[in-house]
């Protein structure tokens, strides 16, 4: 991993954990992958590995990154899927040539084709959004509690109910706040 940048959000599901390498879009966002080699480190962080990222596949990246946040928006919200998201989606999917491969300790790998390893890998991302999003994972799609955060993600949860895209991050800064909010009002006795 390369140091001097934010690092990366992980979740368990790959085309949210995705839409988080943009975080505190309604704050002071905080870019996770800026540059071609970064997005390789992310890539190879969640079992995608590839050799090289050009300038104009980092902002494909980005464009799918961007198409997912707002498909999966429009889900958690329940508005209309945005055309111009869907299409992306649909392209990156049907460009990638990735298989399925399954490991002697029956866990689900990725293989990559040598040609195009990238177009692979967004369209494994791109072929997850589509599944979370047409609803055939057990979950639902909800939208962060947190005002300057507010990424969708993928709720797994027993009951449905989780808050937070990440609770190390996002729901600890708001445990802190209201902690704290909560003293200025109560300030307890003078001494």
């Amino acid at each position: 991993m390369h140091a001097g940048f934010p690092d990366f959000r992980l979740g368990n599901v790959l085309a949210t954990s995705f839409t988080g390498t943009l975080s505190e879009r309604h704050g002071n966002a905080v870019e996770r992958i800026p540059t071609p080699h970064r997005l390789i480190d992310w890539l190879t962080v969640n079992g995608l590995t590839v050799d090289s990222c050009t300038t104009a596949q980092l902002d494909l990246a980005r464009e799918l990154r961007e198409s997912v946040h707002a498909a999966a928006t429009a889900a958690a919200t329940g508005d209309a899927l945005p055309a111009a998201a869907v299409h992306v989606i649909n392209d990156r999917s049907a460009r990638g040539r990735a298989a399925a491969v399954l490991t002697p300790e029956g866990k689900r790998r990725w293989r990559l084709s040598s040609a195009s390893s990238m177009e692979d890998a967004l369209g494994v991302i791109a072929a997850d959004a589509i599944s979370i999003i047409a609803g055939e994972r057990d979950g639902r799609l909800a939208l962060c509690a947190s005002p300057t955060c507010r990424a969708a993600f993928f709720d797994t949860s027993r009951s449905r109910t989780r808050k937070w895209c990440d609770m190390n991050t996002c729901g600890n800064r708001q445990k802190k706040a209201r902690f704290h909010a909560g003293r200025r009002e109560n300030p307890g006795p003078a001494e």
